[in-house]
């Protein structure tokens, strides 16, 4: 555009089209180069406080170079052309101007485009620092999951050594298996419904060791949901905190429910429990459902996916579990 503006202008002033399409080649020349030469100065560096009149004074004496190497260069071209010659020193000054003019639009623009790029980086670094720092806070939280489980089956086992041998070996058995499929997965990688649940069941079975016939839970999940995608071991913290709270101080049977449905673009899984607001509930510090929330916020950065509280004689758990198309 800017060679053809010079072509164009400099035809409308009667050069011969030879003459001109030189001379709008050469001063291009000088134009790019002026442009290459501020775009790494102001890409690189960013004038700032009492250095911000390189801005303009960078520009004006590159200009000067330019114009004056293309007076001179073709001063030398057309030596004895008394016509053009004329007209070179008599356009002289607009000549600058209007390279100036543009080479400081150039600078201006280098510098913008500079900062928004630096920008640009320190927004990635910032987003990989949090994110690195989310990766680390969600491993961390997985491996306080599993110690937490584990330092509950043990004081089971514990309890049943003496008492029923067998079962606490059976229950020993049980939580190596759920321990050996649970570990080794990468806690980055979702997994299945089907997959979840399976690993569900083996906890329900350790746990049935120690409540045994009086631990009923009803699974309501329909087969078309089980290839759903979740996050892995979100759902067995609520149900250890239905199984704390629904038959910890009762002395009958209790059924926990599980159920989960599509509801929009989420999957809704609900975990319910007998609940009694005069019985005495078991102690803890609360761990399962805090742990749950704050998984939550990690990986989706909101606050409403899990709900929870009683619900007449039911306490009722609700996980909304986005699914990404």
């Amino acid at each position: 555009m800017w060679l053809l503006g010079c072509f164009l202008l400099l035809i409308e002033y009667d050069l011969e089209t030879e003459v001109a399409l030189l001379d709008s080649v050469f001063f291009s020349l000088i134009f790019l180069g002026g442009v290459f030469v501020l775009d790494r100065v102001f890409g690189l560096f960013a004038p700032k406080g009492k250095n911000v009149w390189l801005l303009f004074a960078v520009p004006f004496f590159l200009s000067l170079m330019g114009v004056l190497v293309h007076f001179y260069g073709l001063s030398w071209w057309y030596e004895g052309e008394e016509v053009y010659l004329g007209f070179l020193s008599s356009n002289f000054y607009l000549r600058w101007a209007i390279l100036a003019l543009a080479e400081q639009l150039v600078s201006v623009l280098a510098l913008v485009v500079s900062k928004l790029e630096r920008q640009e980086e320190i927004q990635k670094r910032e987003a990989q620092m949090l994110q690195l720092s989310k990766d680390a806070e969600l491993a961390q939280l997985r491996q306080q999951l599993q110690p937490h489980f584990l330092f509950n089956s043990l004081n089971s086992i514990n309890a049943l050594v003496i008492s029923q041998p067998q079962k606490a070996r059976e229950m020993v058995l049980q939580l190596s298996e759920f321990l050996r499929g649970t570990i080794r997965k990468d806690s980055q990688t979702w997994i299945s419904l089907e997959e979840e649940l399976n690993y569900l069941k083996l906890y329900l079975q350790i746990e049935r060791v120690r409540f045994g016939h009086r631990l009923e839970v009803d699974f309501e999940v329909d087969q078309e949901f089980l290839s759903i995608k979740l996050p892995q071991l979100l759902i067995q913290p609520l149900v250890e905190n239905a199984i704390k709270h629904g038959l910890y101080g009762v002395t009958g049977n209790v059924k926990i429910g599980i159920s989960g449905k599509k509801e929009g673009s989420y999957f809704l899984l609900e975990v319910d429990n007998p609940f009694d607001p005069e019985s005495t509930s078991a102690e803890g510090t609360g761990f399962g459902l805090s742990s749950v929330e704050r998984r939550l916020f990690l990986l989706f950065g909101r606050t409403d996916l899990l709900e929870y509280g009683p619900e007449g004689n039911l306490f009722r758990v609700k996980l909304k579990i986005p699914q990404f198309q």
